[in-house]
């Protein structure tokens, strides 16, 4: 296998380079730097003997012919945008590694039977115009027009207008449309973004399945009075409340370990915040996902529990709003056992395990079946300038992939 170490680690030194000012990587979706970037890896698939196209939605499509070039494409691929002070890996490490698989198929004249492809998509992350996984939204036809025209970053640049500066109109995203039986299965090489295969000691993650989450925002109104001259009995105090209740949520998602449920309380703020008053009135902002929607809707209740007990004990007027409520996305169950047996022919250890956080693999999950691959990130650190997983832990990644994709394209 021609798959080369060092070439892999100046691929990340050289797109490092493609960014913002800032602490960390800062290269959001649709802008100049991104293009830069984009630009580049171009250059960098079509040296690997890859044609390139972008597609409606600026999703960067680089294709190996096969021999019979009407049959459906094996595809991989991930996202080169970032969150603000953003680390190299996330999204990135499943561009870069799948591009060292098609440089080292150029470098060993592999020829396969159906088609390959790497995909960079577009607008993966929501840091910009505040909606994710816009590129693998509008490939799997799931995008809503009428929502993507609402879209502006915190400059006031519309998305409509950030397509035009890139050469694209939204009114024409519908078009990035793909079919079913254009691509035969995608997988998509990821860090983990946690901390379970370090801490366990294996090499590679098969993803089962992807978390959904429900979230609530959780009002909570009192009385704001002196700190001093309020006794502790007469007090309707906004802040202990919401701390019952955000201890509420750990308390349910503790209980759902098992299952692997999580529950957030991401966002708590009180008014009027001085140190002399009681607070008067508070907000939660809570995210509670998980791949059983039972155990899920179990953590769910036991945030509804909290807040009529705590309304009710505390003598509180407390109102909670159901902001937004998905559906947890499975991955193919034949392309999680490839995985697995892949792994397993090459003595690499695996771990079968859910991904808590979200992906472009979720859309493309409703197009053609799909399969996640995880390597470790150290310390579980991502979004963090600090993140970081090595070369040689990628170069483990980039083999499982590697067979993956021969496996599936049918090798001559």
């Amino acid at each position: 296998m021609a798959m080369e170490l060092g070439r892999l680690r100046q691929s990340f030194e050289e797109l490092a380079k493609f960014t913002d000012e800032g602490e960390g990587i800062n290269r959001l979706a649709y802008t100049e730097t991104e293009r830069n970037a984009h630009d580049y890896l171009i250059k960098q698939f079509e040296l690997a003997g890859l044609t390139v196209r972008i597609d409606y939605a600026g999703n960067v499509i680089g294709r190996r012919e096969g021999r019979s070039p009407d049959l459906p494409v094996v595809a991989t691929g991930s996202h080169i945008d970032s969150v603000y002070a953003a680390g190299e890996f996330d999204g990135t490490a499943g561009v870069l590694v799948a591009l060292e698989v098609m440089r080292s198929l150029a470098d060993e004249g592999v020829e396969t039977e159906h088609p390959l492809e790497v995909i960079i998509f577009a607008c993966e992350e929501s840091a910009r115009f505040g909606a994710s996984t816009l590129g693998s939204k509008a490939m799997s036809g799931r995008l809503d027009p009428a929502y993507t025209r609402s879209l502006t970053d915190k400059n006031g640049i519309t998305l409509a207008q950030a397509f035009e500066e890139n050469g694209l109109d939204l009114e024409e995203v519908h078009l990035a449309r793909r079919f079913q039986d254009e691509i035969k299965a995608f997988v998509e090489l990821h860090v983990e973004q946690g901390p379970v295969l370090e801490k366990q000691g294996k090499a590679i993650g098969v993803v089962s399945a992807i978390a959904a989450p429900i979230r609530f925002h959780v009002h909570i109104g009192g009385t704001a009075d002196h700190s001093g001259t309020t006794p502790m009995d007469y007090r309707h105090d906004t802040l202990l409340g919401g701390a019952e209740i955000a201890l509420a949520v750990e308390k349910g998602a503790l209980a759902e370990l098992e299952h692997g449920t999580v529950g957030t309380v991401g966002v708590f703020s009180i008014q009027p915040g001085a140190m002399n008053v009681v607070p008067g009135s508070a907000d939660l902002y809570v995210d509670i996902r998980g791949t059983n929607l039972e155990s899920r809707q179990r953590v769910v209740v036991a945030l509804e529990t909290a807040v009529e007990d705590v309304a009710k004990e505390r003598d509180l007027n407390i109102w909670m709003d159901k902001i937004s409520e998905e559906e947890p996305v499975q991955m193919d169950s034949a392309l999680v056992a490839e995985l697995k047996a892949i792994c397993e022919e090459r003595g690499v250890a695996w771990l079968e395990m859910p991904s808590g956080a979200g992906h472009d693999s979720m859309n493309m999950a409703a197009l053609c079946p799909t399969g996640m691959i995880f390597v470790p990130s150290k310390d579980g650190i991502s979004h963090n300038p600090a993140e970081y997983t090595s070369m040689e832990q990628l170069m483990v990644g980039a083999e499982v992939l590697r067979a993956f994709m021969l496996k599936q394209s049918k090798v001559l």
